[in-house]
């Protein structure tokens, strides 16, 4: 039934055909099985593992990597390798893809993770009335039209329309559902709302909540997949993993790659036709494979096997720093996905806010001496530390707050009329609470207005231990006063009262909503001497007024205190005895921003990324948290910035689409709007990240490019996440974006120094090819981007290619130590033994060449390393000592080539030969100016505008990250 929350208790009862006395009768409960289902949530198959393993290989790149590692394998053993030594070069580059398999395998099944820990929401009984009688049964038996009990503790088995209160009220908590803050208060009435959202269905109980105060029944609507829980269940299903803005540039690349290296070895194979007969080949047919063999080499240079394996490695370096900044990465991917993040949709509760309500104000009466003047204090500390300050209206600290007579009052009554508990956790050192939230807040503001008496109590607080210190001053209050008796909330009073026992005095403190109290009280305390006043209709007016201020311009939860002196010897209370009571003072409360949350925000705003608060509490009560945090003050009102989910949703096309490009506040949310918003916001090409920690989240959180989940979240929220915040803090993800741009930096300057490297090494392939001399390398190695940067790759590609080249050459014709060759006799050097020459034909055979191309080729790479520092900054700027690892590892990697020349076996294992010093000579005079035309290409890049784009809105990084690419 989808409208049960708009109908009566009679009209549900009467479309299921149930008398509400008896329940249903075995017929029924076969019938409605039949007609409706089962109570269960279906379970899907998972997906076998051998097809998660192969999905990840279904990549163009991947394909061609393995196509080059089988065809480099078969021509290896062709050219008379062992087995062992042939499968070598291939086994790294499928060692590498094997490693990036596991990571997505990993990824996805943590996906279908995220569903099956939906079913730890499900209700495992149920207590039925059935054919007059109540039993317990499985919740999987319920059919829609059952009723069932339900009290404190039980977890809603499936979703249902209240029947009866059998108890002064109902409250649902309902929090893993709406994202809402407090428990909510159900009631018998059908919802009015159009367009009603979760939040607005009061008499509806949800499956997978919890009642957390009364006692009801209630009838079945829908169970299965037909409830508030089935319908995540199936939203999850519906959403994609959606592919990472890199890895849609790799493909991109990944493409264009394909062709050229097709295009290339084709056109290298076809010019060396007329070689083919050559024969130092040993005839057409060897030739013919010769050049093949070329190709491939081109080929394999060409391909960026090793790009994976320097993905994969800055992203898990990235984990480590991210983790380090209290960000778990449960997702490698996500990690790149965050350095290009343009939106991020933030939960309000708990993430902007500390989710912990404190006393931010305190209403009380000054004096009537010179009319009824209202003082009003405000109340620092954010969190559940006993830490924070009174202050008054003019600024100034209150160094022995207790000493105001209304303050002492509101501590004794805040510290006695609550069931809460505050306590020192020493494992994770923190304050934690146990109980409802507003009573969390007066314990923490007894404890803020402290004793009465001690001139040295604010400091002889402090030196207490954190355990001692966690309720000190509530303690002394319960050890002074003894607990005689107790009227509890219920909702047509709205407020609780305790009578305590002092010195033979009998003092009754009550709290509740304000307009409760006020309508009962007669007196008021006043703050400056101490005396009680009759309470006249113009101070009523005042407290009023101050009352309609905070709890609607400033949206404070706000309470009032109050007290009345009982008879001595009174031993109980009755509803009769709240009355004629002695007003203390109001006390607003709020869940607090964040202390660090603003300048997140402004960072965040600075670095072109949109900040979007969801939540699931009402428009007001977001818009007034917006103004605390202060970094929305330059957009004046929140006209045109903030909405309602029911309010966006009504929109025309064309205006939704603007608003979306304005939204600042979305509220009054339920599970199904989050994910809208996440689908809206891609569709206009953002790259969205979205947080939260409820069950509700969690099909936003898997639609999202990055769904970042509360460190104390739900389960199911963290299993559908990329990324697991350990402080629930929203800096903390504003760090961990920063953090990921930097580590989308790293990657592109290794792939742009991957892609120059690679272009060098095919240039030297092809032009040894087209000019006819000896191989110079046979090379496997690495490689994206497009535009004037590819423009650089190529011309840095083809000086590192052309110097390399020239190495080999220069060995053969101008080497005082070489054979001295005219340069016709290079070239036609197959032809060397079928004709008579001055020189050996064996020194085409000679270390010596190759030795020089190998050691350019691995000199100017790592001056092209330094090149990478940064894209478009000169060396100049930035030196390479900003980056003493990469200078560590330059040097690691010319002595392992040293070692390789000068150390046996190592040159012998690697057809190598020591250099002279002459030879060391002319491979640094080919070497370095690689450095020189990298900067004429950057010294272009700064003055013509000419820069490469990705999908950054600011090309500079966070706060807290060095900015490097200007």
């Amino acid at each position: 039934m989808e409208d049960a929350y708009a109908r009566s208790v009679s009209e549900v009862l009467e479309f299921f055909g149930v008398d509400p006395t008896k329940g249903l009768t075995d017929i029924q409960v076969t019938q409605h099985a039949r007609l409706y289902g089962n109570n269960v949530l279906p379970q899907e198959k998972s997906t076998p593992f051998w097809k998660l393993v192969l999905k990840q290989f279904d990549d163009l790149l991947v394909k061609i990597l393995i196509a080059a590692a089988f065809i480099s394998f078969f021509l290896a053993l062709a050219n008379g390798d062992t087995i062992l030594s042939a499968f070598i070069e291939p086994s790294v580059i499928l060692m590498i893809l094997a490693a990036n398999a596991a990571v997505g395998v990993t990824t996805e099944t943590n996906a279908e993770k995220a569903l099956e820990e939906l079913r730890a929401y499900q209700a495992d009984v149920a207590t039925v009335l059935r054919n007059g009688c109540f039993s317990i049964l499985p919740a999987a038996d319920l059919v829609p039209g059952d009723i069932v009990e339900l009290s404190v503790g039980c977890k809603i088995p499936a979703d249902m329309r209240m029947t009866e209160i059998l108890s002064d009220h109902l409250r649902v908590d309902q929090a893993i559902l709406t994202g809402e803050s407090c428990s909510v208060e159900k009631e018998l009435d059908a919802t009015t709302a159009t367009n009603a959202v979760y939040q607005d269905k009061t008499s509806i109980l949800f499956s997978g909540t919890t009642v957390v105060a009364g006692r009801a029944r209630a009838v079945v609507t829908g169970v299965g997949s037909n409830t508030a829980m089935g319908s995540i269940r199936d939203s999850m299903l519906m959403t994609e993993d959606e592919v990472t803005p890199l890895k849609k540039k790799l493909d991109e690349f990944g493409t264009f790659l394909a062709k050229i290296i097709a295009g290339i070895c084709v056109l290298v194979w076809v010019v060396n036709i007329g070689h083919f007969s050559d024969p130092a080949h040993g005839g057409f047919l060897r030739g013919a494979i010769h050049y093949f063999k070329i190709a491939v080499a081109l080929a394999v240079a060409a391909i960026p096997e090793g790009l994976p394996a320097v993905v994969t490695t800055c992203l898990a370096l990235g984990t480590k720093r991210m983790a380090r900044l209290n960000a778990i990465v449960r997702s490698l991917p996500s990690v790149e996905t965050l350095g290009c993040t343009t939106v991020i949709c933030s939960d309000k509760t708990g993430t902007l806010t500390t989710n912990m309500m404190s006393v931010s104000k305190i209403c009380v009466l000054h004096s009537l001496n010179n009319g009824p003047v209202a003082s009003e204090y405000i109340v620092s500390g954010t969190t559940y530390a006993p830490e924070g300050f009174v202050i008054d209206s003019l600024g100034a600290q209150l160094e022995i707050p207790a000493q105001f007579p209304c303050l002492l009052h509101i501590a004794m009554c805040s510290a006695l009329c609550n069931e809460s508990v505050i306590q020192y956790n020493p494992d994770k050192r923190i304050y934690e609470k146990i109980g409802e939230s507003t009573e969390v807040a007066l314990r923490l503001l007894a404890e803020k207005i402290g004793l009465p008496g001690f001139d040295t109590m604010p400091s002889a607080l402090n030196m207490l231990s954190k355990h001692e210190r966690a309720s000190y001053c509530n303690r002394y209050w319960e050890s002074q006063f003894k607990k005689v008796s107790v009227l509890e909330f219920s909702r047509d009073r709205k407020m609780m009262s305790v009578l305590c026992s002092r010195k033979q005095m009998e003092i009754m403190f009550s709290k509740g909503a304000p307009e409760s109290i006020l309508s009962r009280c007669t007196n008021i305390l006043c703050n400056d001497d101490g005396s009680t006043v009759p309470l006249s209709a113009h101070i009523r007016a005042q407290l009023e007024a101050k009352f309609i201020s905070f709890a609607g311009k400033e949206t404070l939860r706000c309470l009032a205190l109050a007290l009345k002196r009982m008879p001595m010897g009174q031993q109980s209370l009755s509803f009769d005895d709240e009355n004629d009571l002695t007003f203390i003072g109001l006390v607003g409360m709020l869940d607090p921003p964040r202390d660090e949350v603003r300048n997140a925000i402004i960072s965040c705003m600075n670095a072109g990324i949109r900040v979007i608060v969801v939540t699931g509490d009402n428009k007001t009560t977001a818009e007034s948290l917006c103004q605390k945090i202060g970094a929305f003050d330059h957009l004046g009102d929140f006209t045109g910035f903030s909405y309602t989910a029911s309010e966006f949703e009504e929109l025309p096309a064309l205006q939704k689409s603007v608003a979306l490009q304005r939204m600042t506040i979305l509220s009054r949310v339920e599970p199904s709007h989050k994910r809208m918003l996440v689908e809206a916001l891609q569709n206009q090409n953002e790259v969205v990240a979205m947080t939260g920690d409820g069950v509700n989240d969690a099909p936003a959180l898997k639609k999202a490019n990055i769904g970042i989940a509360m460190g104390s979240g739900t389960a199911v929220a963290k299993s559908a996440s990329d990324m697991v915040l350990a402080d629930d803090n929203f800096a903390t993800v504003v760090a961990a974006v920063a953090e990921g741009r930097a580590i989308y930096n790293n990657t592109k300057q290794f792939i742009r120094y991957m892609i120059s490297s690679n272009i060098g090494e095919v240039v030297c392939i092809f032009v040894a090819a087209m000019l006819g001399i000896p191989d110079t390398l046979v090379p496997v190695n690495e490689a994206v981007v497009t535009g004037w940067l590819f423009f650089r790759y190529l011309v840095i590609g083809a000086y590192v290619g052309l110097a390399t080249v020239a190495g080999f050459i220069w060995w053969f014709v101008y080497n005082d130590n070489g054979p001295k060759l005219p340069y016709t006799e290079l070239m036609n050097f197959d032809s060397c033994s079928t004709r008579e020459t001055n020189y050996p034909c064996s020194i085409f055979s000679d270390r010596h060449p190759s030795t020089v191309s190998m050691t350019v080729l691995v000199v100017v790479e790592m001056f092209n390393a330094l090149n990478n520092l940064s894209e478009n900054q000169s060396l100049l700027v930035i030196p390479p000592w900003s980056n003493p690892w990469l200078v560590a590892s330059i040097i690691f990697t010319v002595i392992l080539h040293i070692l390789i020349l000068y150390v046996q076996p190592l040159s012998s294992l690697f057809s190598v030969t020591p250099l002279s010093w002459a030879e060391w000579t002319i491979v640094l005079y080919l070497s370095f100016p690689v450095i020189l035309i990298d900067e004429i290409l950057k010294f272009f890049s700064r003055n013509s505008g000419i820069r490469f784009t990705f999908r950054f809105r600011r090309a500079d990084l966070l706060p807290k990250r060095e900015i490097r690419d200007k």
